[in-house]
């Protein structure tokens, strides 16, 4: 599911439950979904932080890596 799609949907079975509630399917479905989006934001973020520099005052370059 393309990222907007997700949020939308996740937005709608949001405003649902506060309203009238969500069948154990919809519960099933919004548990899966913001599984889904975790996992995105998660694999962005490593993504950016695998190609982070840091420079340091004496001029060296460190790259940050993930630790193991």
């Amino acid at each position: 599911m393309e990222f907007d799609q997700l949020i939308k949907r996740i937005n709608e079975l949001s405003r649902k439950s506060k309203t009238e509630g969500l069948t154990p399917e919809e519960k099933a479905e919004q548990t899966e979904l913001r599984n889904e989006y975790r996992a995105l934001v998660v694999g962005n973020l490593s993504s950016q932080l695998d190609g982070l520099k840091i420079k340091h005052p004496d001029g060296t370059i460190t790259d940050v890596k993930r630790k193991e």
